[in-house]
């Protein structure tokens, strides 16, 4: 049944994408995918999180028939290595469910056949059969045809008839490419349908709790001298955020009337030490509350200090984003735009789980646990959106100024949307024609696809 399942699986694989651009087959492997590993790993798609993860991935194999982004593929990636982990072991955290998805992906097969032979291993069907001689059957396979090879050729120069027979056969039917593309096919699914994990990096995750514990050497002299530090240096880093929300304030209130170039070249200037402020601001705290301190009785100024240097640098947060919403008004939106409002939301999150962390006495691994998962969500939502769509339409309707050319070079996705601007904005006559082109081309490759490149804005042009 394993082997009849993996057989059809790679026929399929190969259909889907030998010589085909991503489209619907992308949709259709993740189909194929998820059934492959519930046909091996039904108990564990019992699990709840397994059907999220599963449900998930299919989800990033959809966007992709609907808008082919570049995000939305790596996202499909990702929770692809994301499934294929959790199933190796569902107790796992993320990052190690991304390791042991990559480490299958690649090496499955090589791990359960050539692994040390006292690892337990669940292939169906595998208990008292005898092992396999692979050599036994190369001899027998390799040999003969060699040998029949060689007496053909011996032949066709003895004799001419034998001769036309034998180059009459055709084999022009047989597609070496599509064969080796199925054999990838196989070796993939091979890999993949017996989930198996990293040992060392997974036992250690499992492992490692999220609290913080007291260790052996608890000096109160020391941790009062650590405290202290502390106390001093969050306390003059609580002042100077103070002083800059003050006259970042006076600025936003005072200046908002310059001019656009005035307001862009302030946030270039201003935007990328902030954030890395907040990075160097969530390393401090990690560095003071690592250890011991967290226990010293004599804390709770130190931890107030935090919290509230932690709650100034969400307000820094808004002000950043106050900041960028402005330059986006002026300038119209653009990834770069809108990857720095996916950085404050991340960093927002940092924040939080860092002033959880100090309250609730979790360690760094807490962090990292909690942190990753939220980049794997936001990663996956965000890879929902059209985003050459939205930015095409705020640009077009709502920015104060727009760079044609920049919404011109941007993907597929926003070709039909460039084409609907032309009977209603003013355009010069050759973005006019830089729009048709680019409409004309995208239409003839969306009706010349095939069925396996199929795209859902091909359905918005037969309904018009």
């Amino acid at each position: 049944m394993k082997k009849l399942a993996l057989f059809i699986s790679a026929l399929l694989f190969s259909t889907f994408f030998y010589d085909q651009s991503i489209g619907l087959n992308l949709f259709l492997f993740s189909i194929l995918t998820v059934a492959i590993l519930f046909i091996n790993n039904q108990s564990n798609f019992k699990n709840r999180k397994t059907l999220i993860y599963s449900t998930v991935y299919l989800i990033t194999g959809l966007t992709i028939f609907f808008h082919n982004s570049t995000l939305s593929i790596i996202a499909n990636l990702v929770a692809f290595f994301t499934l294929i982990g959790h199933l190796s072991e569902t107790k796992s955290s993320i990052y190690v469910n991304w390791l042991n998805g990559l480490y299958t992906t690649i090496a499955g097969f090589f791990h359960r056949n050539f692994a040390n032979k006292e690892t337990k291993i669940t292939v169906e069907a595998q208990e008292d059969k005898e092992p396999i001689d692979y050599f036994h059957w190369a001899k027998i396979i390799l040999i003969p045809a060699v040998i029949l090879i060689a007496f053909i050729a011996l032949y066709k120069e003895g004799n001419p008839v034998f001769s036309n027979i034998i180059e009459k056969i055709d084999f022009s039917f047989i597609n070496i490419r599509w064969i080796l593309v199925a054999g990838l096919g196989y070796y993939l699914f091979n890999n993949i349908y017996a989930p198996i994990e990293v040992e060392p990096a997974t036992e250690l995750d499992l492992k490692t709790e999220n609290s913080l514990h007291k260790t052996d050497t608890f000096s109160i002299p020391k941790l009062k001298q650590e405290n202290q530090l502390g106390v001093i240096l969050i306390s003059l880093l609580n002042a100077l955020i103070v002083l800059y929300l003050i006259t970042d304030v006076a600025f936003l209130t005072s200046e908002l009337d310059l001019r656009a170039s005035v307001f862009s070249a302030q946030v270039h200037n201003g935007i990328n030490a902030l954030i890395a402020s907040i990075v160097i601001a969530i390393m401090i705290l990690l560095y003071v509350f690592r250890g011991n301190l967290n226990f010293y009785e004599q804390n709770n100024i130190l931890k107030r200090l935090a919290y509230t240097w932690i709650i100034l640098n969400i307000l820094l947060v808004f002000s950043i984003t106050f900041k960028n919403s402005q330059y986006i008004y002026y300038f119209g939106l653009t990834y770069k735009r809108i990857g720095v409002l996916v950085y404050l939301i991340l960093a927002t999150i940092g924040l939080v789980t860092t002033l959880l962390k100090i309250g609730a006495i979790k360690n760094n691994w807490y962090l990292f646990r909690v942190n990753t998962q939220a980049a794997f969500i936001i990663l996956i939502v965000s890879s929902t959106v059209n985003w050459d769509y939205h930015i095409t339409n705020y640009n077009f309707n709502y920015a104060k100024s727009m760079d044609f050319n920049y919404l011109y070079n941007l993907s597929n996705n926003n070709t039909l949307l460039l084409n609907e601007q032309l009977a209603s904005k003013t355009l010069d006559e050759d973005s006019i024609q830089l729009i048709k082109n680019k409409y004309n081309d995208y239409v003839y490759k969306l009706r010349t696809n095939n069925w396996q490149e199929l795209q859902y804005d091909f359905f918005k042009l037969s309904t018009k």
